[in-house]
C-alpha cells in the first residue's frame, strides 16, 4: 500500500500548474473558492486528475464531481490492485468537500478477491489531493 502512496505523491509532485499572465487580464479575485466552470471546485477537481494522473481513468464527470479509476496493478506487486473513486461535494476547497473510497484486491490462485484498504490510505491520498488543491490556490494567488 504504501508503494500506491509513493505513485501517488510521485505523480502529484510530477504535474505542475502552468500560469500564464497577461497584463490585459481584469483584476478579479483568482482565488475565490468558487472559481470554476464546471460543477465543483476546479482546485480539488485539477488536484485530483494530478494525484491520480498514474492511474487510468474510466469516468470523469466534472458536473457531478466524480472520477473513478479503472484497476491500477503496481507493476512491484503483481498480485495486488487498486480501485479509486473520488468525489468533489462542493464548489468551495474545504476538507470536507472531498470524500475519497478505495477498492483493493489481491490475486489467490488466479483469481481476484476483495481485500481490506487501510483507513490511512484513504486518509493519505485525501491528504495529497487537499495538499495539492490548496498549492494551485495559492499559485493562483501569487500569478
Amino acid at each position: 500500500m504504501n508503494r500506491l502512496l509513493r505513485f501517488a505523491i510521485l505523480g502529484s509532485l510530477a504535474v505542475s500548474a502552468a500560469a500564464c499572465s497577461h497584463k490585459s487580464r481584469p483584476n478579479a479575485d483568482l482565488a475565490a473558492s468558487k472559481v470554476t466552470t464546471i460543477g465543483v471546485n476546479a482546485y480539488l477537481w485539477r488536484a485530483t486528475l494530478d494525484t491520480l494522473s498514474f492511474m487510468p481513468l474510466l469516468q470523469t464527470d466534472s458536473n457531478g464531481g466524480v472520477i473513478v479509476t479503472d484497476w491500477y496493478v503496481n507493476p512491484n506487486v503483481p498480485t495486488e490492485r487498486m480501485k479509486v473513486t473520488v468525489t468533489v461535494l462542493d464548489q468551495d476547497l474545504r476538507a470536507d468537500a472531498l470524500r475519497v473510497a478505495a477498492l483493493r484486491e489481491v490475486n489467490r490462485n488466479g483469481a481476484w478477491v476483495s481485500a481490506p484498504v487501510q483507513a490511512a490510505t484513504v486518509q493519505k491520498l485525501e491528504d495529497i489531493i487537499l495538499t495539492r488543491a490548496r498549492d494551485l490556490r495559492r499559485a493562483a494567488v501569487a500569478n
